[in-house]
């Protein structure tokens, strides 16, 4: 009879295990590539155990829609993790800006996780924001959301798709996402500036001094100083930037939840 009980659940623990594994394929941190798949699908197996015990699966109901169940799971996976991966793109972004006035646009590294190129200093900046954010356990608030967000959004409910509330938020939350890399780079692009302007004032008042030999390395100077000054700075706003992620994960939650 136990066995029976417990195959009677096997449809509703998939559900809540393809939420979990949507999110960790999208999220910023564990879907890396570096990560081993296997990995990345044994955590959300027993993350979805854990949850499993904690939420009310007696309202899930197994009938026709079920498929659509599946995809409506995967797609709140998806998007919750999507979204916290657009706002720490900000650092990235942030970097490319640098990289651009300090001449390393030219010079890119592959991001692991996307398999793209990334701007030097953005990955550099990165690298520093996921350090960050397992130092402060920020990991375990994103998790923690997921399982929150099976109160806002149970399993037996469908997600309202086709709000235009959704797709305003998605474009405010790509534009504070704007906002932020451009505050993160600025201290560091505006000292390049006032470096530009001193070598071309220099070219205008001693035209023997060739400006184009000196300027690119005092510039990538100036930036290596700039940076290291600013790090406290950026490690604000970096927080700052986690705050508004976690905000943007619960307000989107609720979109979704029709509230």
């Amino acid at each position: 009879m136990l066995n029976l009980i417990n195959l009677t659940y096997i449809p509703v623990f998939l559900l809540v295990f393809v939420r979990m594994i949507s999110f960790l394929i999208a999220m910023p941190l564990f879907s890396y590539r570096t990560i081993p798949t296997p990995y990345k699908i044994g955590l959300s197996f027993f993350l979805t155990i854990t949850i499993f015990q904690t939420i009310d699966v007696s309202t899930a109901i197994v009938n026709e829609l079920y498929i659509l169940l599946l995809f409506k799971e995967a797609i709140i996976g998806l998007l919750i993790g999507f979204i916290s991966y657009l706002i720490l793109s900000a650092v990235q972004i942030a970097g490319g800006f640098i990289d651009f006035q300090m001449g390393f646009a030219i010079a890119n590294v592959v991001d692991p996780q996307t398999g793209a190129q990334s701007p030097i200093i953005g990955q550099y900046f990165y690298i520093f924001a996921l350090l960050f954010l397992l130092s402060v356990n920020g990991h375990h608030l994103m998790i923690d959301g997921m399982f929150l967000s099976y109160q806002v959004l149970p399993l037996d409910t469908f997600i309202s798709i086709g709000d235009q509330s959704i797709a305003l938020y998605a474009i405010q939350t790509f534009n504070q996402m704007v906002i932020i890399a451009f505050q993160i780079a600025i201290p560091i692009v505006g000292s390049l500036f006032l470096v530009d302007v001193a070598l071309g004032i220099i070219a205008r008042t001693v035209p023997q001094v060739n400006v184009f030999v000196v300027g690119l390395p005092l510039k990538i100077f100036v930036s290596f100083v700039a940076i290291l000054f600013f790090l406290p700075l950026y490690m604000m706003l970096t927080r700052s930037l986690f705050e508004y992620m976690f905000q943007a994960m619960r307000h989107l939650l609720f979109l979704l939840g029709g509230t």
